[in-house]
């Protein structure tokens, strides 16, 4: 009886701890993150005394380096005027990223169009840009579940996405066409990397937290 008693117990700790956040960025090094192609360590310049900045790491995008499928990802964020980036989820493919995962849009806009803040880029356009101006720090949580993908940013609710609707390679559910002509967005990897993207301006990250949902 007591065994059985202590193996509940056990169990019980066990699942409390994955019910936990874990960081996954220091602060003071680039340990578990690569650039995506060519895959190497990031290098010590790119972390910053404001955070993890992608711009000059070599890559297209600078991931952790394990794979995800079910998550919640939480960070910090600050732009750099005229910035425009994305976080990357779910990549199948470090060498083609674009094509084989999903981003959110990060950019310094004040829209609620496909390409702005919040928006899964040219998927789904955010119901309101919470996003604040360059300078100043934003939170941003990122929920995956299956094909449900939620985002969360400075205490709204901004955007959602329910993969299995895009089910015909380059349409939105409604039937308009979406940039990425030859991908079915409903067969996308439900596994993969997650990764902040370089696209030539300075963007920071810090207080990057992952809980892991399977």
């Amino acid at each position: 009886m007591r065994s059985c008693v202590l193996g509940l117990f056990l169990l019980s700790a066990l699942g409390a701890a994955g019910d936990e956040f874990v960081s996954i960025f220091d602060g003071s090094s680039g340990e578990g993150w690569v650039t995506n192609s060519p895959k190497k360590p990031l290098p010590k310049s790119n972390v910053q005394q404001d955070g993890l900045n992608p711009h000059g790491s070599g890559g297209y995008i600078v991931v952790h380096d394990k794979p995800h499928g079910d998550f919640v990802l939480d960070f910090d964020y600050k732009l750099s005027k005229g910035c425009n980036t994305g976080v990357f989820l779910r990549v199948g493919n470090l060498k083609d990223p674009v094509m084989t995962g999903l981003e959110i849009a990060i950019d310094d806009t004040t829209g609620t169009g496909m390409h702005d803040s919040g928006a899964f880029y040219d998927l789904v356009s955010p119901k309101v840009n919470a996003q604040k101006p360059v300078g100043e720090w934003n939170h941003m949580t990122i929920t995956a579940k299956g094909p449900k993908i939620t985002i969360h940013l400075n205490g709204q609710d901004v955007s959602e996405i329910d993969l299995d609707a895009f089910d015909k390679p380059g349409k939105r559910p409604d039937g308009s066409s979406h940039k990425f002509s030859s991908v079915t967005v409903k067969d996308l990897a439900r596994t993969g990397y997650f990764g902040f993207q370089d696209h030539g301006q300075d963007c920071w990250y810090k207080d990057v937290k992952l809980k892991d949902l399977n």
